[in-house]
């Protein structure tokens, strides 16, 4: 079950039929109580309609004996203000629900409850209106004669009709006789189509929605399935990817331009970076073994002539072979630190300081500097400083020139040489490590090809850039190395 669910489209599955679920129990029960609200208002007019037919006939003086009550789906009481019951329908055989539950009327008085004899019908009349009007000043609300209530009540009951009992909505209407006081009508309207249609809506329901989350289900599957078929060819791929350890292989890229098409895009572009950060790893190793072999191969040659032949010893070679072994390991290291991404320290370098001393051990080197600083670390910076002059004694014919000055948020530090200069197509390649341009050199020469790469990559560390261009103002042509570092805030 926990491998069922642990798939994205057995998930994806569950929560489509859950979210479409609750949508049809909440539609079903706003159908099912909208149906019945309907229906209930249907049944309400039906016996609000029967009870007031039944009050014009009160109202126009219809003896009970004479009402119209034989309709057999409308079961009809009349009763007094005291509860009697003085008409029903004939075959009401039981009711409940409305005022009384008697259904055999009871003989009831044909003049007014006043208690005084009449002798004349007109008097009567007269005296009747008097007395109706009378109490209608004392309560302001009591109905004058012949006329019917405007307010309806309802009620649910059950009622018995010719051996059928049905449960019923019962409507009850008040009217004012001349001679028989105030009555109340209840009329009720069956409610048997209210609850079949609800029963059927339900039943409908009970069916339906089933086989509708089923159909929802079935298709979220198939559908989930389909649009994660190219994820599964992307996981296989890295799969194979992983135990060939391959990384020229490439994921298959859909087409599309969903969100998967853009996951295979980037994975490609990742196992290519991942591709030429291994390869880059597998040279650098290369040359840096290369690199060390020379040196440690000389001074061990020179060690054992020594060992075998004292006075034969080049002391003088064995230390430069020596320092040089040293200066490679420095290098390495610090390039491994900075791929590791150590962050520089934020200490505040002057920069024009910084070239004054590094330039002054050296011969021909002209300083022409602003006072600008920089945020950084001081043993990095300098070191760049010192692998961009070495760079240019080592390839400058006379003159070897370094200024420092502010543009703008930039510090702009610029190395310059009369030298031969660079190539347009081998400016970037000379930053690249163990790059020498000038291959026929001899290494006692040339350096290992990790000064300019090592000057770059603080640079960047540095937040700034390093690049090169021909020299300006030099007739013999020469390069100009120029480093651009953030102001310090």
């Amino acid at each position: 079950m926990r491998r069922l669910f642990g798939s994205v489209r057995a998930r994806a599955t569950l929560g489509a039929t859950l979210v479409v679920a609750v949508a049809l129990v909440a539609a079903g029960a706003a159908v099912l109580l909208s149906l019945r609200s309907n229906l209930s208002g249907q049944a309400d007019a039906e016996a609000e309609r029967t009870a007031r037919e039944v009050a014009v006939q009160l109202a126009a003086g219809q003896p009970y004996a004479r009402l119209s009550l034989d309709d057999d789906d409308h079961p009809v009481q009349v009763v007094t203000e005291d509860g009697t019951l003085v008409a029903a329908s004939e075959d009401l055989q039981r009711i409940s629900g409305t005022g009384t539950d008697a259904v055999r009327p009871t003989t009831a008085p044909a003049t007014a409850p006043t208690g005084s004899p009449v002798t004349d019908g007109e008097e009567d009349g007269d005296d009747a209106a008097a007395d109706t009007d009378d109490t209608d000043e004392d309560s302001g609300a009591a109905l004058k004669p012949g006329e019917i209530g405007e307010d309806t009540s309802y009620s649910d009951g059950s009622a018995t009709v010719d051996g059928d009992t049905a449960d019923y909505r019962f409507a009850a209407v008040s009217v004012e006789t001349r001679d028989r006081g105030t009555l109340t009508v209840y009329a009720g309207a069956p409610l048997a189509a209210e609850r079949g249609a609800v029963r059927s809506a339900l039943t409908v329901m009970l069916i339906g929605f089933p086989l509708l989350l089923a159909v929802v289900a079935g298709t979220t599957w198939l559908v989930t399935r389909r649009a994660l078929r190219p994820v599964e060819g992307i996981r296989g791929e890295m799969a194979a990817i992983t135990a060939s350890a391959d990384l020229a292989r490439r994921v298959p890229e859909p087409d599309t331009h969903d969100e998967i098409a853009r996951l295979a895009r980037t994975t490609n572009e990742t196992l290519a970076a991942l591709e030429t950060a291994v390869e880059r790893q597998r040279r650098f190793v290369a040359d840096a073994s290369h690199e060390l072999r020379s040196p440690i191969a000389s001074l061990r040659t020179q060690l054992e002539v020594g060992a075998a032949h004292p006075g034969l010893l080049d002391v003088a070679g064995a230390v430069e072979d020596t320092v040089r072994l040293q200066n490679l390991a420095a290098d390495l290291l610090l390039l491994a630190r900075l791929d590791a991404g150590e962050v520089p320290a934020d200490a505040r370098v002057e920069l024009a300081a910084l070239a004054r001393e590094e330039s002054a051990h050296r011969a021909g080197v002209t300083v022409g500097a602003g006072a600008v600083e920089v945020a950084g670390s001081r043993g990095q910076l300098r070191r760049v400083l010192a692998n961009l002059l070495d760079n240019a004694e080592r390839h400058a014919r006379s003159a070897v020139g370094v200024a420092v000055r502010r543009e703008g948020e930039w510090a702009v530090v610029e190395v310059t040489d009369d030298g031969d200069g660079v190539p347009e197509a081998d400016r970037e390649r000379i930053f690249e490590r163990f790059v020498r341009l000038d291959d026929a050199r001899s290494r006692d020469e040339g350096g290992a090809g990790l000064g300019l790469a090592i000057a770059r990559d603080v640079a960047v560390r540095h937040g700034g850039t390093l690049t090169v261009r021909p020299a300006r103002g030099t007739a013999a042509g020469g390069a100009l190395f120029e480093l651009r570092l953030p102001v310090a805030r």
